[in-house]
């Protein structure tokens, strides 16, 4: 079995890849630590399993996820994240995951996520399933990640770190009127009007 471990952080490539290789001794893993090197690597290789983490230098792992079903390949994505569930487990699902793991849990559930996904099956934890189910309440107000897209999203995360819109728009390749934009347009879906209640309502859906 060849799995393909892509995190930024060298450590938390080590801790999975130590995780795994106690579940399944004969396992040939992998490693990256940027969107370049997944992308290279999917495609001169055969996988029979991919983890990626969301937050990756450039391209994020959203990205990366949707370019690898563009290339056709199947195998399963399991996302892995320190962003929270809510948030982020139903659009990762909508762009071709298999799954989606909190970085506080997945020491206690990659194992089964990842037997889950193996089989062929979608995993999100119990606690997650339980929102989902309550999501159906048409009473509540719409969680962030269903009022703003993926790029959005992104652009969101950026801005709440700090960093400037020059530097945003260097970092993931677009220009600062594009940049300026999403901008708007978070602050029109979200009801807000400065910088400043960005970053807190950043803070208070934990996506910093």
């Amino acid at each position: 079995m060849r799995v393909l471990i892509a995190d930024d952080h060298a450590i938390v490539r080590k801790g999975l890849a130590y995780l795994l290789r106690e579940e399944f001794p004969d396992a040939e893993i992998h490693e990256a630590s940027n969107g370049s090197e997944v992308l290279e690597r999917v495609q001169n290789g055969i996988w029979d399993a991919i983890l990626i983490d969301i937050s990756m230098p450039g391209r994020n792992g959203l990205e990366i996820l949707k370019q690898i079903r563009d290339f056709g390949i199947k195998a399963p994505v399991l996302v892995i994240s320190m962003y929270p569930e809510e948030q982020y487990a139903v659009r990762v699902l909508k762009a071709g995951a298999s799954g989606f793991l909190n970085k506080d849990t997945a020491t206690e559930e990659l194992i089964t996520a990842f037997h889950k996904v193996l089989s062929g099956k979608k995993y999100i934890s119990t606690s997650m399933a339980e929102k989902l189910a309550e999501g159906f309440d048409t009473t509540m107000a719409k969680p962030i990640n269903e009022l703003l897209s993926d790029r959005e999203m992104q652009v969101l995360q950026l801005i709440a770190t700090g960093k400037s819109v020059g530097t945003i728009a260097e970092e993931i390749s677009l220009s600062v009127n594009t940049i300026s934009t999403y901008r708007t347009r978070i602050l029109e879906k979200l009801n807000l009007t400065n910088n400043a209640e960005l970053m807190r309502c950043a803070i208070d859906n934990g996506l910093v």
